[in-house]
């Protein structure tokens, strides 16, 4: 856990310092667990820490929320037309992805419990990027993800957010 904290700071995803006036901290957790192979055997060891976002106040730390989902009926309708119009269909996993996404407000986390190294009474965490739990991060992940495919050359449909296509033609 101590070498995830380190990370963090490294990539400046997060900074120590004092909390801004009128501002609140969130608190966290760790969440441990073991990943395997497909064969049963003992894969690695897997520590993440993860936002109490259940203490987060609508309008004091965040004011909105996304939840990118597509309906099986969106599926439906580009699985067919993939197959009448030749299309070619990508999908991929994006690893830790709400990790990649910037926040846009201040938001203070207090010290995970066991790491006093070097830091003083009064000191909490100022997150930079998104963190698992925090009630903004598949916002701000989306966010990022869709600035960089349109950045790309692809186009957003502009009745289903969550499609994200790349054809000569426009999208509606």
């Amino acid at each position: 856990m101590k070498v995830e904290m380190e990370a963090l700071e490294k990539k400046q995803d997060m900074g120590f310092g004092e909390i801004a006036r009128r501002k609140k901290t969130s608190w966290c957790r760790r969440v441990f667990t073991v990943k395997y192979k497909s064969n049963g055997s003992l894969e690695r060891y897997k520590a993440r820490m993860v936002a109490k976002g259940y203490t987060q106040t609508y309008g004091i730390d965040y004011l909105q929320t996304f939840a990118p989902v597509v309906k099986m009926n969106m599926v439906r309708v580009l699985l067919s037309l993939a197959a009448n119009t030749g299309w070619k269909l990508q999908q991929f996993d994006v690893k830790n992805a709400f990790l990649h996404g910037h926040l846009e407000e201040e938001i203070y986390m207090e010290v995970p419990p066991g790491f006093n190294f070097t830091i003083e009474e009064r000191v909490v965490c100022r997150l930079k990027k998104a963190l698992y739990g925090l009630k903004q991060s598949p916002k701000a992940w989306f966010g990022k993800f869709t600035k960089v495919m349109l950045s790309l050359g692809f186009r957003q449909s502009q009745v289903f957010q969550v499609v994200i296509l790349i054809h000569p033609k426009p999208i509606s």
